[in-house]
């Protein structure tokens, strides 16, 4: 995943920058970069590895040596930037947020038109940033470049472009991830997390529409190319990427993740099969759906487990499966009085492969935990994701539905008109995967979120929603 944070003013923006960069922390831990323009100094750029630490110790002391009027930052969980580009438009700066799919096409499209190599790597392939760039110089202007590398990009594309002149912002054609807009005297700001730059002084002036290009200049935002009327924003946003402080579409995560909760009450009430002592959430993303559970069904609310945040502030943990098993273990702390001999119900954002849930409900066991019954706030995910750079690295196959899904059907090659029956929440082929998996994970009992009650907590036209991977529906 990755954020980003740009900011175009009157005078010197670059503690602006920095803290409106920070704020993105919570959507990636690999890469992270900024680029300030100065008018008597020009581009001046600082890109550090965050894998062991946050970004605000590693750029404490760029940002002292910085100045600019202009600035972008961004949080990476993939590929180095933002880079520096010197072409026929001149020289700008560029992040992305993007997943590209047809990588290979797209290179082989610039080879063949005269365009000679490229000089970014990123675990020796292309730097999808630098390839973005290279889409852009095909066209006259810069605008009509982003329009043509949005419509080129088989995925999902949302970036700033920074050049002496003031900073695009461009979100995915589709509307997948979010560009925000900010404004306070003398300066607008263009980010992904609206909530970055309220503290920083600036309030609320549009969020771009589908495909929407605009100009951003301290002067005021001019917009190049309108929005698309087709919308497809990904709903794990709220359910998970989201702090709780965003708002996307004009819908907090915070409440969203509330009303899943109440909906999963209401339906676990329906069934009466289950009096839990009390409803918990993990931390973090869990704890919102809990909260609305417990006011809903009346089971109180409480906290069996606490992270350490000191040390283990983020969510998002690296890269690698293992290590981020063991460190999602080692952030939380037991509050053993409170789970010694109590039945309780856990929600979680999802399960994904399956590892750090089970761990957790062998650690309340471990604790002298009665009953765990567990309740995802969104339904399996059966498909990767297309679109984010959410388990990029992950196989479909190892997701635990899908090898629950191989398992019952006794091949690993299951068709969609097959895997589409393990979507629908009334069918048997989804009661029969949803009880491997909770035998598998040593649950009490297990109930997803259902994908209707979520599209309901929502509360957008589902048309404009991304379910790609619990449905596999475009």
């Amino acid at each position: 995943m990755g954020g980003f944070f740009g900011v175009t003013a009157k005078e010197d923006c670059v503690f602006d920058v920095f803290y409106g960069t920070d704020y993105h922390s919570h959507l990636g831990t690999r890469r992270a970069g900024m680029v300030l323009y100065d008018q008597k100094k020009g581009f001046d750029r600082a890109i550090h590895n965050i894998e062991s630490a946050n970004f605000r110790p590693k750029f404490e002391k760029d940002v002292m040596n910085m100045e600019g009027q202009s600035g972008i930052g961004c949080i990476s969980d993939y590929e180095p930037q933002p880079l520096i580009i010197r072409s026929h438009h001149g020289t700008y700066a560029i992040t992305t947020v993007a997943k590209i799919n047809n990588i290979d096409e797209l290179v082989k499209r610039l080879f063949m038109s005269g365009f000679s190599h490229f000089m970014e790597q990123s675990g020796g392939e292309i730097n999808q940033t630098e390839l973005v760039a290279a889409l852009i110089d095909q066209k006259e202007t810069i605008a009509d470049g982003i329009r043509y590398a949005q419509e080129a990009v088989d995925g999902s594309l949302t970036l700033l472009l920074m050049t002496k002149d003031g900073i695009y912002a461009a979100r995915d054609r589709l509307g997948r991830t979010p560009v925000q807009i900010g404004k306070k005297d003398g300066a607008y700001c263009a980010c992904f997390e609206g909530f970055s730059y309220l503290n920083l002084g600036y309030q609320p002036e549009k969020e771009l529409g589908p495909g929407e290009i605009v100009l951003m200049t301290p002067e005021g935002v001019k917009v190049l190319k309108q929005p698309k009327k087709k919308m497809r924003i990904c709903t794990f946003l709220w359910i998970y990427y989201g702090f709780p402080a965003s708002a996307y579409e004009g819908l907090n995560v915070e409440h969203m993740r509330y009303r899943c909760g109440v909906r999963m009450a209401r339906r676990d009430m329906k069934r009466g099969d289950i009096s839990p002592d009390f409803v918990a959430g993990v931390p973090d993303s869990g704890v919102a759906h809990a909260v609305g559970y417990s006011n809903e069904s009346g089971i109180p609310h409480s906290r069996p487990f606490v992270k350490y945040t000191p040390t283990w502030p983020r969510s998002f943990m690296p890269p690698f499966q293992n290590k981020r098993d063991l460190i999602a273990k080692m952030k939380l702390l037991p509050i053993q009085d409170l789970i010694r001999g109590k039945s309780m119900l856990l929600i979680d954002d999802s399960i994904v492969r399956g590892t750090q849930l089970r761990e957790s409900a062998e650690y309340l066991y471990e604790h002298g935990a009665r009953e765990v019954h567990v309740r995802p706030a969104c339904p399996p995910l059966v498909f990767g994701c297309k679109y984010l750079n959410f388990s990029r690295s992950t196989s479909e196959k190892e997701l635990i539905a899908r090898r629950k899904i191989a398992l019952l059907e006794g091949t690993e090659d299951v068709p969609y008109e097959t895997l589409e029956k393990y979507t629908d929440p009334d069918s048997e082929p989804y009661h029969a995967m949803m009880e491997e998996i909770r035998k598998e994970m040593h649950f009490t009992t297990l109930h997803y979120n259902r994908i209707d009650d979520m599209i309901e907590a929502v509360n957008i036209d589902p048309e404009c929603l991304c379910t790609y991977c619990w449905t596999g529906k475009e």
